[in-house]
């Protein structure tokens, strides 16, 4: 039987450029499994008036300090083809049937498009990893959604689906993390806090169900725990906040006022275990404008904590992952 490996993500524009940006957030923003909006006129008015004739310039000029920094364009889709690139020398040396694919929520390279690929390679089953490894209904609930809609509209023979909806408790790759923070603070050395964040959702969807909180506190106990740390020795907080309702706290900014102002916290490290890829939201959100703010309240020591990326221990955490799908 041949089986299919996708491997997705969230996405990426196709260029830095207000054009691409406008392209991007509209299919982004239009995913009502991300916005979730109490009344979908407004949302509509809101989206298409004001949000994308003023969004994509700013989006595009942060998009513009991070492009060609992980290879020649956009960061997050270089990495995602080395780490499915990694997966397949792993996997193909084992197994014989396979066939891999990636595919993006948003953006180019679509799922559409990669599972049209597997189609017509006769894969009968389909192994789908989403590189989240925190379950949310925003991110891997949204992605599982889009793939059911395409098999049941697009597949005459819908082929039986594995799909992977959250790993943050592997071992693999509760461990890479924590060789990547060891590995940098034998550089770096240690901080006075370990800060670890989290890409925020609004606090209606988690009263709502969604237990994508609850899956990154327990991955922040988690890390502690193989780092050996105290309570006191880190912080989970929550990044990326948008529109004007009330997130999931502590967030990132009114914790790195505190820690400085209130705790006398000069040096922070910032470790980001939700991103499996670097990103806009790592690369220009935290280790430039966090850092920025950090400095501006009374910090003295900032760095970032890359993700794990094409490691070599998360390509193989991830390998074992889709490895026990196949067995």
């Amino acid at each position: 039987m041949k089986i299919g490996i996708l491997i997705t993500n969230l996405g990426t524009p196709d260029a830095p450029t207000k054009s691409a940006l406008k392209r991007y957030l509209k299919e982004f923003l239009s995913d009502e499994c991300v916005i979730q909006p109490k009344n979908k006129l407004i949302w509509w008015m809101i989206l298409n008036m004001v949000i994308l004739n003023t969004r994509p310039v700013k989006s595009a000029q942060n998009y513009t300090k991070i492009w060609d920094s992980f290879g020649k364009g956009s960061p997050l889709l270089n990495i995602i083809l080395l780490q499915a690139q990694g997966i397949k020398k792993i996997l193909a040396n084992k197994f014989d049937n396979l066939a891999f694919e990636v595919g993006m929520r948003y953006g180019n390279p679509s799922i559409d498009l990669a599972l049209e690929k597997l189609q017509n390679k006769n894969c009968e089953k389909i192994v789908i990893l989403p590189l989240y490894p925190q379950y949310s209904d925003t991110t891997t609930g949204s992605t599982l959604g889009v793939i059911n809609k395409i098999l049941d509209t697009s597949f005459s023979n819908k082929p039986k689906l594995d799909f992977i909806n959250n790993y943050y408790t592997d071992k693999g790759y509760i461990q890479s993390l924590a060789n990547s923070v060891i590995e940098h603070q034998k550089q770096h050395g240690k901080p006075d806090k370990l800060m670890i964040s989290f890409h925020g959702i609004p606090q209606r969807f988690v009263s709502n169900g969604d237990v994508y909180y609850d899956h990154c506190v327990n991955t922040s106990v988690l890390l502690a725990e193989a780092l050996n740390l105290q309570d006191n020795d880190y912080q989970l907080c929550f990044q990326s906040i948008f529109g004007r309702e009330q997130w999931v706290k502590p967030q990132i900014k009114a914790s790195l006022k505190s820690l400085v102002q209130d705790d006398g916290v000069v040096h922070i490290q910032i470790i980001c275990p939700g991103f499996s890829a670097d990103c806009l939201e790592t690369l220009e959100e935290i280790n430039q404008e966090s850092r920025q703010y950090f400095m501006q309240v009374g910090g003295k020591t900032f760095s970032y904590i890359p993700a794990l990326n094409d490691r070599k221990d998360h390509i193989e955490a991830l390998s074992n992952i889709i490895l026990k799908h196949l067995q």
